[in-house]
């Protein structure tokens, strides 16, 4: 059982070192761009929400 958890935790060391991992300026530019449509994607769906209750409101009265 342990020879094959070393066995996979050395194939895990060996793909990682394959890995091409992001540049800084790449990894800040995509948080920018994942934190920007998340923040417009949230204002949205609230303010659809809003809509929706305020037309169900009128259409329950």
């Amino acid at each position: 059982m342990f020879k094959k958890v070393v066995k996979f935790l050395n194939e895990v060391k060996a793909e990682m070192s394959k890995v091409t991992w992001p540049k800084k300026n790449e990894l800040m530019g995509s948080t920018v761009v994942v934190i920007v449509i998340s923040a417009l994607l949230g204002i949205f769906i609230g303010l659809t929400d809003l809509v929706i209750g305020k037309l169900m409101g009128l259409i329950v009265r």
